[in-house]
């Protein structure tokens, strides 16, 4: 692979051309995956805004921007920045925060967000399970909307046992690895 830095901060790599941050990152190829992200995120459910601000935090080095950067480094709106980071707030997924005699807030991801996430989704299996039960007692276990329910509720007593027993595998792992 032959690599050459032009006066324009391009890089070409074997005749491609790509746009340099001094950090050896292809801004070009980070924005492509970005908008990757995003549209994963969107396609499991997060709404289009969210999906790429939350790509774009998840995807910088230090973990946290200001709505202005944010807004920036996607090309849109701030209100359009505004009202995602809200709704990723609401969901938990990044926090807001500001520096004492800051003016801006900041916006960061947490660093172990899939283990924290999966956390918060194993009180929402036990709330569901919960749910379900009660929706078995209401129809009746021996009526089919009943049984329906109630191997529900078994998959979710399941997941209720193995999601622990799974992140204490993860945790072992981890500390493995460090």
């Amino acid at each position: 692979m032959n690599a050459v830095v032009g006066e324009s901060g391009r890089e070409s790599v074997d005749g491609q051309d790509t746009a340099q941050d001094g950090t050896g990152r292809d801004e070009d190829a980070v924005a492509k995956y970005v908008e990757s992200l995003g549209l994963t995120l969107n396609q499991i459910g997060l709404p289009r805004m969210p999906a790429r601000v939350f790509a774009v935090l998840q995807t910088s080095d230090e973990g946290e921007m200001t709505a202005a950067e944010v807004a920036e480094r996607l090309s849109v709106s701030p209100a359009a920045v505004s009202g995602a980071v809200k709704y990723l707030e609401q969901m938990g997924l990044i926090a807001k925060e500001r520096a004492p005699g800051a003016r801006r807030d900041h916006y960061r991801v947490y660093d172990d967000f899939w283990f924290a996430s999966m956390l918060k989704r194993e009180r929402m299996i036990a709330m569901w399970r919960d749910a379900t039960l009660e929706g078995v007692r209401a129809l009746g276990e021996d009526t089919p909307a009943g049984k329906r329910l109630s191997y529900m509720a078994d998959f979710l007593d399941y997941l209720a046992v193995e999601i622990p027993k799974l992140f204490e595998r993860w945790e072992t792992l981890r500390r493995a690895q460090d």
